[in-house]
């Protein structure tokens, strides 16, 4: 506690907010491998993208396919 981060994730299943691997101390990746919780996206202004621990998948929230739909 009380290092500086570079960038910071946040999980999109519970709203924990890590910095990154950049960072020191890696919170986001550890908040993975203590919870499972896979999804982080960028919390950085302007970013609209996030990571998928499980699968090693870049995500682009930018694309439409993760719009959600209305039928």
């Amino acid at each position: 506690m009380g290092d500086t981060w570079v960038h910071l994730r946040i999980c999109l299943e519970c709203g924990h907010v890590g910095c990154c691997d950049d960072s020191k101390n890696t919170h986001a990746t550890k908040h993975f491998h203590a919870t499972s919780h896979p999804i982080m996206q960028s919390f950085q202004p302007g970013e609209n993208w996030g990571w998928c621990y499980i699968d090693q998948l870049w995500l682009d929230f930018a694309d439409p396919i993760w719009v959600r739909r209305q039928f």
